[in-house]
């Protein structure tokens, strides 16, 4: 029997839980409730249970505090925070840490119920065996589920070859017969910095309940997968449904539209490819959604996407040239870079309208230019990266500064590249000559070390240092020459050999030149 706690700093609250549940039916028993958060926390520590309800916002302990404290205790510990619409920031900070799930007040017994049965679940699964959970895997309903759920991922991995009825059954349990069947992609968007990506697998279960709801009682056949923030959805259904699961869909898509303050800044568009009577058409039909989806970055997000208009033509060459001179100029630079990202985002929005994938493409080839540089490494990861960002760009200027930051932390990695290239030499020659100060070094010597010829050093030496090397080595040696006269008793001649010296002579004058005072003098003041 499952134990739960429920934290409330209203007893009624409490109480009502209490009474809403069906504490035989779930195989439940209540461990204990808290009226703050310290209580609760105590309980959660005392009595390990498996779930704990708690409000969001308590004295004593906030509900955010306590949810973390007691994810610490016991990681497996399955919550469900209570949340009114008025703490939707506090609910959104939750559903990060990675709550089960979350209720709205005033709570509604039936969704409660649903919650709990759910997370009840998920605590079972945690505790069975593996010979267990390996029977579990094998039910037919699981193997069924587990089978649509590939359909959909082969779908979306280009990897369906043959969408023939028979298939479709034989080899992913999915009857598409004597019927339409449409395909509908829901994509999330959000802008870098603002949204956690973690939160995807979290909202898109929220969004996956709900479409299954909404269209289950139309659909002969309904398979949904989430992956990387898409939602890919494949329908069957009459052909008199039509009209139905279009409203639905539609619904499904405004209801997450009312309730993005509690996912954060996230946006979603559902793209909706023609219904068929069939199934072979499904790869094709995949790519008509899929080139759909991207109309949002032209329409804008929170639509419901159906119609792919036509290819515009748009010349790629034409466009990209600017942005190609300058990406393949051997003098880099930033704001050249960024200027010719603002002219050619420019041009697509002044250009004959374009379609949202036709952008999202021209996009992609001016990453690739820039990429494709042949003192830049790891090309290929940093282009599926910048792919990757851009599927949840949504809009044409999210996209544009997705270029622009990619250009300008390349550019800047080059251009440091360079530097430390031609800086190089001057820190082998000075970590040379605070190795061999003491004896007599030769500018030969120095130059064989660096790499490079004497004429070429000396100049490049003297460009990044602001002097010459004798006087650079000379200063080296003064400054050892002052440490050893303020911390030691050794003899000025002593001194004068220990800092690559051999005439005392010469050795006292240069002192003298850069100090204006003599070795003894010296000792005398700062000794």
């Amino acid at each position: 029997m499952l134990k739960v706690v429920i934290a409330d700093d209203e007893a009624r609250v409490c109480s009502l839980i209490q009474m809403l549940i069906d504490w035989d039916a779930l195989d439940m028993e209540l461990a204990g409730t808290a009226a703050n958060g310290l209580e609760a926390l105590e309980l959660v520590r005392a009595q390990r249970p498996d779930i704990l309800i708690t409000d969001i916002r308590m004295p004593g302990c906030h509900g955010l505090e306590l949810i973390e404290r007691a994810k610490q205790e016991n990681p497996a510990l399955g919550i469900v925070i209570i949340s009114g619409y008025a703490h939707f920031e506090y609910a959104q900070s939750a559903i990060r840490f990675g709550v089960g799930d979350y209720l709205l007040k005033p709570i509604n017994r039936q969704e409660l119920m649903a919650t709990l049965q759910k997370l009840a679940e998920r605590c079972r699964q945690l505790s069975r065996s593996a010979s267990e959970v390996e029977a579990l895997r094998r039910s037919s309903l699981e193997d069924q589920q587990q089978l649509q759920s590939r359909l959909i991922q082969d779908l979306m991995a280009g990897r369906l070859t043959d969408a023939s009825p028979e298939h479709l059954w034989e080899a992913y349990r999915f009857r598409a017969e004597g019927g339409l069947v449409q395909l509908a992609l829901l994509t999330m968007d959000y802008a870098p910095g603002r949204f956690s990506a973690a939160s995807l697998p979290i909202i898109g279960e929220k969004a996956e309940k709900l479409f299954e709801t909404e269209l289950s009682s139309l659909c002969r056949s309904a398979v949904m997968r989430f992956e990387e923030g898409v939602g890919a959805m494949l329908l069957c259904f009459e052909a008199g449904q039509l009209k139905a699961v279009r409203q639905r869909l539609r619904g499904c898509l405004n209801q997450l539209q009312a309730q993005q303050a509690m996912f954060g800044h996230v946006e979603f568009s559902l793209a909706v490819s023609p219904a068929s009577e069939d199934p072979t058409a499904l790869p094709r039909a995949f790519e008509t959604a899929a080139l759909t989806a991207k109309e949002r970055l032209t329409e804008g997000t929170g639509r419901m996407l159906e119609k792919l208009p036509a290819a515009s033509g748009a010349d790629y060459s034409m466009l990209l040239a600017p942005w190609r001179a300058v990406m393949e100029s051997h003098q880099l630079d930033v704001q050249r870079a960024t200027q010719a990202a603002n002219a050619l985002e420019a041009q697509v929005r002044t250009a004959r309208v374009m379609r949202g994938a036709e952008v999202d493409g021209l996009v992609l080839e001016a990453a690739r230019i820039l990429l494709s540089r042949p003192d830049i490494a790891g090309r290929e990861g940093k282009l599926a990266a910048f792919r990757a960002e851009c599927r949840h760009a949504g809009r044409i200027d999210r996209l544009f500064d997705a270029l622009r930051t990619l250009a300008a932390c390349e550019i800047e990695l080059l251009l440091e590249q360079q530097r430390n290239g031609a800086t190089r030499p001057i820190r082998v020659a000075r970590q040379y000559v605070q190795q061999h100060y003491s004896e007599p070094i030769t500018l030969e010597q120095v130059c064989e070390a660096a790499g490079f010829s004497a004429s070429y050093f000396s100049a490049l030496f003297k460009k990044e240092t602001g002097e010459g090397f004798v006087k650079y080595l000379t200063r080296v040696r003064m400054e050892h020459a002052k440490e050893l006269l303020q911390q030691t008793n050794l003899p000025v001649a002593e001194i004068c050999t220990r800092v690559g010296y051999n005439d005392l002579k010469h050795f006292t004058q240069t002192f003298k030149k850069e100090t204006s005072l003599s070795p003894g003098q010296y000792r005398k003041l700062y000794g």
